[in-house]
């Protein structure tokens, strides 16, 4: 195997972070995420079905699923898919919770957000509401594991440190989510997601699965 190539991104050499380009890891992480994409989609399709139904029977004039424009990699936008955990009009309502935004920086997150139906407590809890997106890794807009996949809205506030989380697929799952969750800031997070774009490999794309599943389990961080 050929040696990995090395790319500093951002242009800044005080703000840059520098991340090796391994074609073979690349392609097997590719084969990973096919696999476990479909896999995952098989063995809970009753779940899916038994979901659908509960957010169909408690709000039935929406959707059983909700899609979002997020930016994935170099900045290309994409429709991310989850079950519908909030009133059909929580987009409208949002700027008038704004205000009551509970993490610093270019993300909303609010613990008792009032647009969240019942059953969605539940799903967001135990993070049932992100196994759609396992279709966004068969299509390859996303990967089991990498940075969360940011809304446009954020990325206009973004700065040039905080750009470099684009230059790799945005995951399901990351070293945030199972080191920190929703205990951390805006900031604290770009920087867990860029010590992960530095040091990923097979081996801990692995161990963030694995990790994920403990913290799921626990679940006590997730709103």
């Amino acid at each position: 195997m050929a040696d990995p190539q090395v790319q500093t991104i951002a242009n800044s050499k005080s703000h840059s972070i520098v991340i090796k380009e391994d074609r073979f890891y690349e392609a097997s992480k590719r084969l990973i995420d096919i696999v476990g994409a479909l896999a995952g989609i098989i063995l809970l399709l009753p779940l899916f079905i038994i979901v659908a139904f509960l957010i169909k029977k408690e709000d039935s004039k929406g959707p059983v699923f909700f899609k979002q424009i997020r930016v994935g990699k170099d900045g290309k936008e994409f429709y991310m898919y989850k079950f519908r955990s909030m009133v059909s009009d929580a987009e409208e309502k949002l700027t008038e919770l704004l205000q009551f935004n509970e993490i610093e920086g270019a993300m909303f997150k609010m613990k008792d957000d009032p647009r969240i139906i019942k059953i969605g407590k539940f799903i967001r809890k135990t993070s049932i509401d992100e196994l759609p997106q396992l279709w966004n890794v068969l299509k390859g807009d996303m990967s089991l594991v990498g940075p969360r996949p940011p809304l446009p809205r954020e990325v206009k506030e973004y700065t040039e440190y905080d750009m470099q989380r684009l230059f790799v697929t945005p995951g399901c799952t990351g070293l945030w989510q199972v080191t920190a969750r929703n205990n951390v800031g805006f900031k604290a997070m770009v920087e867990l997601d860029l010590k992960y774009i530095q040091s990923r490999n097979t081996f801990v794309d692995f161990y963030i699965i694995l990790k994920t599943i403990v913290v799921i389990l626990g679940s006590k961080d997730a709103y």
